[in-house]
């Protein structure tokens, strides 16, 4: 099918490029400069199958704020560029995925209307070298940039580590889903006849 998207996004603070392919078999080559949004990344990559290529220079002298926001616009952006006129797909996408104590669901509408939703909390400041707010941040911007709506809900969890990789890896999976053709639909999946 070949449904792919490549972006380039560069700004006075950070400089990245993005080679999405839906319909991959999850690999990834994942290169931030924050090496905790690295591992996220390829565990999303990997679990939803997708085809990843990322890399980024930001301003992580200043902290990493910048370059995690800025990677889950471009993120949004390939996701929107990929699943182009919307026809075919399944539309929705969840998925309630388990990491050791942590419990996350995911639920995903790409019906062009952003809207962003999160029940988690964490215990730390930091999960590995990542602000664990930032969490917040990229998801936050990866719905708005992609016009999906998109809740997490953490079920149960302790470690921050676990939850944050269960919410990305549930995000893999639920997109995944969300994206997949769906042979029984002919048109755009609304009632409305677009999703934009």
């Amino acid at each position: 099918m070949g449904r792919k998207a490549v972006i380039k996004r560069k700004t006075a603070e950070t400089d990245i490029s993005m080679t999405l392919e839906l319909d991959g078999t999850g690999k990834a080559q994942v290169k931030t400069g924050v090496g905790f949004l690295d591992h996220m990344f390829t565990g999303f990559a990997k679990h939803g199958y997708f085809d990843l290529d990322l890399k980024a220079v930001g301003d992580l002298e200043v902290d990493a704020h910048h370059t995690v926001e800025d990677c889950g616009i471009v993120l949004g952006n390939a996701i929107a560029k990929a699943v182009g006129d919307k026809k075919g797909i399944s539309r929705f996408g969840y998925f309630i995925l388990p990491m050791d104590e942590a419990l996350v669901l995911c639920s995903i509408d790409l019906c062009g209307r952003p809207y962003f939703s999160m029940d988690a909390s964490f215990k730390g400041a930091f999960a590995g070298d990542m602000d664990t707010q930032l969490v917040r941040e990229f998801f936050y911007a990866v719905s708005y940039s992609a016009g999906m709506n998109l809740h997490f809900k953490m079920l149960s969890g302790e470690n921050d580590h676990h939850i944050i990789e269960a919410m990305f890896k549930a995000f893999g999976k639920a997109l995944d889903m969300a994206t997949s053709m769906e042979p029984r639909c002919t048109d755009v999946p609304s009632t409305k006849g677009s999703l934009a």
